[in-house]
């Protein structure tokens, strides 16, 4: 067996107006702090965290967030260095760093690769002023070359970007736009999500008020295709539903999650998943920190999957992915119900797996829910 972590760095500089994810920026934690008052003892805390994790060899590691970049290297290598130490890495080991394109410089990228990361993930979002102003982002989208060639001459191997569509205000051509920015980069992978808007923030407000409209689905599926055309013509091949990659460059660690693998999260609302039991962290970094350093587990719920549960997710995830459901996994009404999909072009049959067609990926959802009822 092998096991994936997680890490995850709470810390923002700045709250983005769509995001719904457990962050922080330093004066919602401490009035009149410094990201390194804020940050200075997590460190601690997620080490000490590590020593509850099982002791199975790692094959990925990703730093998620918030905005891992904002912390220096060596803080962050230190995690690196107590895996390694204690659960072995494996030969190939995918290191992954996510990362604010305004928060990197050429010294930065330099340290990251010393202490261990070998891929890294950059916040994109779009090319446009008035898409970034939107979503409330921060950095300026030349920026994103910038790092980009940086962090190619420092000597990351894998670089991937992060784009949203379906943002109030954005147009087909604006989207192409993006994806065109995006493609003529020095990039490996791209991942394309469909903006959600969640109850809570402050985007959700703005359209709640009729400042903002969202898109309508019709857009939305065009957006869809259109990147999956254009990275395909680019070399970039989709191996799952809002993912593409050159040969070699999939993310290792997502795929971990979508097979089921074994991973655990370390942080505050980090979740974990190890033998078909999954469970999750405290939310707030501060109670997180004292729970911890307090030699309490920083668990706050849990749930042993059933065998009914597993066998769903199997179908929700496989499906999703570039390989398909392999049949032997449904039963003869799911078969049923996919032949009908089949008709239609939604999905193709390729020896024993079920495949999605790129219609097929705009109602995966349904088709899921179809099938698992």
């Amino acid at each position: 067996m092998t096991l994936s972590f997680y890490v995850h760095i709470p810390y923002c500089i700045k709250r983005c107006g769509y995001c719904d994810f457990n962050t922080y920026t330093p004066s919602e934690l401490q009035d009149g702090a410094t990201l390194e008052i804020v940050s200075n003892d997590y460190i601690d805390a997620v080490l000490q965290e590590l020593a509850a994790a099982p002791t199975d060899q790692v094959p990925t590691i990703f730093f998620g967030g918030g905005t891992p970049s904002l912390l220096p290297a060596a803080d962050l290598g230190r995690v690196i260095a107590a895996i390694k130490a204690r659960n072995g890495l494996t030969a190939d080991c995918e290191i992954t760093l996510e990362a604010n394109p305004d928060s990197v410089t050429a010294e930065k990228l330099a340290q990251y690769l010393e202490v261990g990361f070998n891929r890294i993930s950059f916040g994109m979002q779009s090319a446009k002023p008035h898409v970034l102003a939107a979503l409330d982002r921060t950095h300026n989208p030349a920026n994103v070359e910038k790092a980009i060639t940086m962090a190619r001459a420092a000597g990351f191997k894998s670089i991937s970007v992060d784009l949203i569509y379906g943002t109030p205000g954005e147009s087909l051509e604006d989207w192409r736009e993006t994806v065109e920015n995006a493609l003529s980069l020095d990039i490996d992978h791209i991942s394309a999500y469909a903006l959600i808007v969640e109850t809570g923030t402050k985007l959700a407000a703005q359209i709640k008020r009729g400042e903002l409209t969202m898109p309508n689905d019709d857009l939305m599926a065009d957006m869809y295709l259109l990147v999956d055309q254009m990275c395909e013509a680019k070399g970039l091949t989709w191996y799952e539903l809002s993912n593409w990659s050159k040969p070699g460059h999939q993310c290792r660690h997502n795929i971990a999650y979508w097979e089921n693998k074994n991973w655990w999260g370390l942080g505050p609302g980090a979740h974990s998943h190890v033998d078909a039991k999954r469970f999750w962290n405290v939310k707030h970094p501060t109670t997180y920190k004292q729970k911890v350093f307090a030699g309490q587990t920083p668990i706050l719920d849990s749930e042993q999957l059933t065998p009914e549960q597993i066998k769903d997710e199997s179908i929700l995830l496989g499906i999703r992915m570039r390989d398909g459901l392999q049949m032997e996994l449904l039963a003869p009404h799911q078969l049923e119900v996919l032949a009908l999909y089949r008709e239609n072009g939604f999905v193709q049959l390729q020896e024993d797996r079920i495949i999605l067609s790129p219609a097929g990926r705009l109602i995966a959802d349904r088709i899921v829910r179809e099938i698992t009822i």
